[in-house]
């Protein structure tokens, strides 16, 4: 009888031993497949990214100063006074010369477009590109050769009294 005891925790002990050996391995694979999978999706991702080829920037087109602008606001319960610079990027040369005969007419719309402003507006960043959105939309109304590209403000300050 003492030798069937034996035998069973023989048994025992092995198939614990058994157990373990098979863990161990399986564990360490998980562990490594685990640290290469968070290597290449957070390091490998970084290193693509900087491999990635510089997109060159868009060719400007050729910019013309209208000058600045000082007209009274539409606020009515308060001074108002906006000085606003504006460069227009026009698309070519034609349309540069049309800017030029055409001047008195795209100044005049600008500040009639400016001066129907009120200060709440134009304050803000929404109110500044909705501005910009608008004076392209009138410039290049009254344009018949080409058009604005973009505006830029180069100077924008509003003062209240």
């Amino acid at each position: 009888m003492a030798e069937e005891q034996t035998k069973e925790e023989g048994k025992k002990s092995g198939g614990k031993k058994k157990l373990i050996l098979i863990l161990i391995p399986v564990l360490l694979l998980l562990i490594g497949g685990g640290g290469a999978g968070a290597y290449f999706f957070v390091f490998h991702k970084k290193s693509e990214a900087k491999k990635a080829v510089p997109v060159a920037p868009e060719k400007p087109g050729i910019m013309y100063d209208l000058g600045s602008f000082l007209v009274n606001l539409a606020d009515k319960n308060a001074n108002t006074y906006a000085k606003i610079s504006i460069t227009i990027e026009l698309s070519n040369q034609k349309v540069q010369e049309e800017v030029v005969k055409r001047l008195p007419i795209i100044k005049d719309a600008v500040i009639n477009l400016l001066s129907s402003k009120t200060y709440n507006e134009i304050r803000t960043p929404e109110g500044k590109e909705e501005l910009r959105l608008e004076l392209i939309k009138r410039i290049n109304a009254i344009l018949v050769t080409g058009g604005v590209q973009n505006i830029y403000f180069t100077q924008f300050i509003v003062q209240s009294m």
